[in-house]
């Protein structure tokens, strides 16, 4: 019985052809049909590796590394400028899925570039921005926007330190005002400060330092001019503020420290701090209508002065004591008096 063999199937010619027209290792030059041109590195009738690709419709050249037909691993994008004649580099850095991802360096402008981290085509990531104006941004980024921890250093020395959110101050920071020599601590939101405190920092140094300093809480100095109050050298006793009532003298009414308009004048030889209620007060009259800026006499009971309008003894009294404890002593030692007559 005769043996038959079975023909093989050769391949069609199409496949050969298409096999030894695939692309790999290095080409020197690979027009595309839209006119784009690539040098460099194939595998698998893709780029990948090192290659230089050059787009006609913009004029961009890219040159760097290249992963399976697209931009991946470090790699520099420039663009044509039709001032000069020559390529402006446009960024310079690391490229993932034809995309900017990891540190680079963008170019907005001659004077104006960012340096950080990318995610995306998006700054994200710790970056410091260089703006046109002399600003310039270092902290962290989110979505192409300023968000998270930063400073923000402006051309003439003043800087912000805080948080941010989508590109504005958000949160608590502070402002140096170096130029006038002040600091504010605070709150912003949507880079409006809410609330916060200013105090002078810097201010000896600082090129327009303001015309007077801050005064600081709970201090002796009062008035746009500062001048400190005599309160330890002064022979003669102050009263207690406005804001706490005197055991002695509950009713009596205080002056503000910050806008005293009318002094207290009392008598010569009371002890500082030894504020006692007096058993028998006497009015003599030399003393009973007392000038504007007048003094008490020997004896006599220590009025107000006011150096607005002059005040009768009643008005007087009354402004002294508005609980009517001088008026009622008054009349217990004229009582004792008729008395003794």
């Amino acid at each position: 019985m005769p043996n038959s063999k079975c023909l093989q199937k050769s391949e069609p010619l199409w496949k050969e052809w298409d096999q030894k027209a695939q692309k790999n290792g290095l080409r020197h030059q690979v027009n595309a049909v839209n006119g784009d041109c690539y040098v460099g590195q194939w595998k698998d009738n893709m780029k990948h590796g090192k290659g230089t690709q050059i787009w006609k419709k913009k004029g961009a050249i890219y040159e760097g590394d290249w992963k399976f037909g697209k931009r991946d691993g470090y790699g520099t994008l420039s663009n044509p400028d039709q001032e000069k004649g020559k390529y402006r580099k446009v960024y310079s850095g690391w490229w993932k899925d034809d995309k900017k991802s990891g540190y680079g360096i963008q170019f907005f402008g001659p004077k104006e570039y960012y340096e950080g981290e990318w995610c995306g085509d998006q700054r994200s990531g710790w970056g410091r921005m260089y703006y046109s104006n002399g600003d310039i941004y270092e902290g962290q980024w989110l979505k192409d926007k300023p968000n998270g921890e930063g400073m923000l250093r402006l051309k003439n020395g003043n800087r912000y330190e805080g948080y941010w959110q989508r590109g504005m101050k958000n949160g608590s920071g502070r402002f140096f005002h170096l130029d006038h020599g002040q600091l504010f601590e605070g709150f912003w939101v949507d880079d409006v400060a809410k609330c916060g405190t200013m105090i002078d920092f810097g201010r000896d140094e600082a090129p327009e330092p303001t015309q007077f300093p801050i005064p600081k809480v709970g201090s002796t100095h009062q008035g746009p001019v500062a001048t400190p109050r005599e309160t330890e050298n002064s022979t003669s006793p102050q009263p207690p503020t406005h804001t706490q009532a005197h055991p002695a003298w509950p009713g009596l009414a205080q002056p503000s420290p910050a806008r005293e308009q009318t002094r207290f004048c009392f008598q010569s030889g009371h002890p500082h701090g030894d504020w006692q209620r007096p058993r028998q007060i006497a009015l003599p009259e030399s003393a009973a209508p007392h000038k504007v800026g007048s003094t008490p006499q020997d004896g006599g009971l220590g009025l107000p002065c006011s150096p607005i309008q002059p005040l009768t003894a009643s008005l007087q009294i009354e402004i002294l004591d508005p609980n009517g404890v001088l008026e009622e002593a008054l009349a217990m030692f004229k009582k004792t008096e008729e008395d003794e007559d």
